[in-house]
């Protein structure tokens, strides 16, 4: 997964040895702040609902490692906890997450965001899939608070794209590859 917004860049590049784990390598790239982590990370499904319709997860989501600010020579730890759920049928997604980030020594906060999303239609199993969603951020610590980006995802088969733009002008790119 690649990931590019209005805070930092990522590389996560994950393995799930069964259905409720997953563990994996993550590379952040913390643009204001200009700190780097690496980092292992493990996400746990806590809770799948599989209904007729529908599905909903709720998420533990971790990651600890190593830190490094761009004028420091030494290593810090560094990592994240947080917590995520979405709920999704075939034509309208919700999703919540938050996350408690420790960039080094001098820098940590919290962040949470929320995603609605709309399908204009209802593709078939390996179809290209469309969906207009609404990001909202809220970072209490930050000048401006909260970032609001609306965005367009296409999905089909194994790939992921989404695409928007920010009220302050950030663009969002994220790509998934599920193999």
């Amino acid at each position: 997964m690649l990931s590019s917004d209005a805070m930092r860049h990522s590389l996560h590049w994950h393995y799930s040895p069964s259905a409720s784990t997953s563990v994996g390598y993550r590379a952040e790239r913390w643009r204001d702040a200009k700190v780097d982590l690496h980092l292992l990370q493990i996400n746990h499904l806590v809770r799948r609902w599989n209904k007729r319709d529908s599905q909903a997860n709720i998420y533990i989501k971790s990651a600890v490692g190593m830190s490094r600010a761009s004028n420091q020579l030494n290593n810090d730890i560094g990592g994240f906890i947080g917590i995520a759920a979405d709920w999704e049928d075939r034509r309208y997604f919700l999703a919540y997450s938050n996350r408690y980030t420790r960039l080094n020594d001098d820098i940590d906060f919290f962040t949470q965001s929320m995603r609605i999303g709309w399908a204009p239609y209802e593709g078939s199993y390996g179809e290209l899939h469309t969906w207009l969603m609404l990001q909202v951020e809220h970072l209490p610590e930050n000048d401006d608070t909260t970032i609001i980006t609306p965005l367009l995802r296409l999905f089909k088969g194994a790939h992921l794209g989404e695409l928007g733009m920010s009220n302050q002008g950030d663009l969002l790119m994220n790509y998934i590859y599920r193999f």
